[in-house]
């Protein structure tokens, strides 16, 4: 691997394990063992791999989020379980990435160059919401009329963006298993009063699932 790539995935690894705001160029070249003026070389500063590091991600994140706006993720009620696995595919996504989450206005406070790109993301997410939501409701999945849609819709958007920081706030470190897992389930639990019997059994099947890791709790992993 490139040194450029090493300094950058080096450099995620500690924003999301130290926080950004913790992490210095310098700790960053410790982590690697090379020396600052070899770091320097390749990034003046750590804006530059803070907006280099969030390129990366809008772009993953924009390619998965444009698949509900192409398309719809399940073509008839039987597969709506489709909608369900891409927001974890979402969230999984978002996880990779999650120092830029956890303290989202002070990170575009200081580094406004990925404001714009921000604020991008947050009109595809709620596009890709509403357009899932659009699609379910087409198929008689949810029942609702169109302003309660986009309630739902605003009130979804609300919690992927900030599930992550709310977490961490929360909680000791868990596993991304289970953060991951609640927040699909938290988005699930507002569908659910719009859901049939036979998509409530989906979510009740979820719930099982999260409660099964509760019950038995896995040791946190590494926070790649």
């Amino acid at each position: 691997m490139k040194t450029r790539d090493r300094i950058l995935v080096t450099s995620l690894a500690l924003f999301n394990e130290e926080g950004e705001a913790h992490t210095t160029t310098i700790d960053i070249a410790n982590e690697l063992d090379i020396s600052p003026g070899n770091l320097y070389y390749h990034f003046k500063g750590k804006d530059e791999i803070i907006g280099e590091l969030f390129q990366q991600y809008e772009l993953a994140l924009s390619d998965t989020l444009a698949a509900p706006l192409e398309g719809p993720l399940g073509t008839d009620p039987s597969q709506v379980e489709d909608n369900w696995f891409y927001l974890y595919v979402v969230l999984e996504e978002m996880w990779q990435y999650r120092f830029l989450y956890h303290n989202l206005d002070d990170l575009q406070q200081r580094y406004p160059a990925i404001r714009k790109g921000f604020r991008r993301l947050l009109q595809l997410q709620r596009s890709a919401l509403l357009a899932i939501c659009h699609k379910l409701l087409e198929q008689a999945v949810i029942d609702t009329d169109d302003d309660q849609l986009l309630s739902l819709v605003d009130n979804m958007t609300l919690v992927l963006t900030f599930w992550l920081s709310y977490d961490q706030l929360l909680h000791a470190p868990r596993s991304p298993h289970i953060v991951i897992h609640q927040g699909v389930l938290q988005l699930l639990t507002m569908v659910a009063p719009y859901l049939g019997d036979a998509q409530l059994t989906f979510y009740r099947d979820c719930q099982a699932i999260f409660e099964g890791m509760i019950a038995s709790p896995e040791k946190p992993e590494p926070q790649h």
